[in-house]
């Protein structure tokens, strides 16, 4: 049985050639696919919306992939399973407030308007974590080198985020520091 090969634009094409399938934008089974798609998503139903409601909280955390998980249970246990928007930001708290991050300041502030508009939210939770790399960049390897400096330099930040939330909202900000084992100390 010979299958035909592109030979170029004169090329013939026999019953089980499939070239054209190869060299078309969107192929058959690429539309059996999208059909089955859509069909399959008509069947499960609609989406639950987010786009607006009242829900309780914004979680501002930081980039770093080890504390992803302690961050989702810690929010678990303070009753806040699909109750809350979560803004991941490098350094979190500290990325929002330092001298450093300037550049990126608004971009938080713009979302947490947006964040409040459309969710209603009550608390802004600010979360730094130990063994920081955007705190060693912000203030250096010195003023994080000890747990006592470490802990000085992210209270310090804390606060800051937490007074600028207060200035320009009426939210209650609670904020503190995740250890790498998932504990949070609450900085007030």
């Amino acid at each position: 049985m010979m299958h035909c090969m592109p030979s170029g634009p004169n090329h013939m094409h026999d019953a089980v050639c499939r070239c054209r399938e190869a060299m078309s934008p969107v192929s058959r089974r690429g539309m059996l696919a999208f059909a089955g798609a859509l069909t399959g998503g008509a069947l499960l139903g609609r989406p639950a919306s987010a786009a607006s409601g009242d829900y309780e909280a914004m979680l501002v955390n930081c980039i770093d992939p080890r504390f992803t998980t302690n961050s989702l249970q810690y929010m678990t246990n303070n009753g806040m399973v699909e109750r809350y928007s979560h803004f991941v930001f490098t350094g979190g708290p500290i990325g929002v407030v330092h001298p450093r991050f300037a550049s990126w300041h608004d971009v938080f502030w713009d979302n947490l308007d947006i964040t409040i508009q459309l969710h209603n939210i009550k608390r802004l939770i600010g979360l730094t974590h130990r063994d920081c790399g955007a705190a060693k960049l912000a203030f250096g390897d010195a003023a994080v080198a000890t747990r006592q400096s470490e802990t000085a330099a992210h209270t310090e930040a804390l606060r800051a985020f937490a007074a600028e939330a207060r200035r320009r909202t009426s939210l209650v900000v609670v904020t503190g520091i995740m250890d790498l084992n998932g504990t949070v100390d609450v900085v007030s």
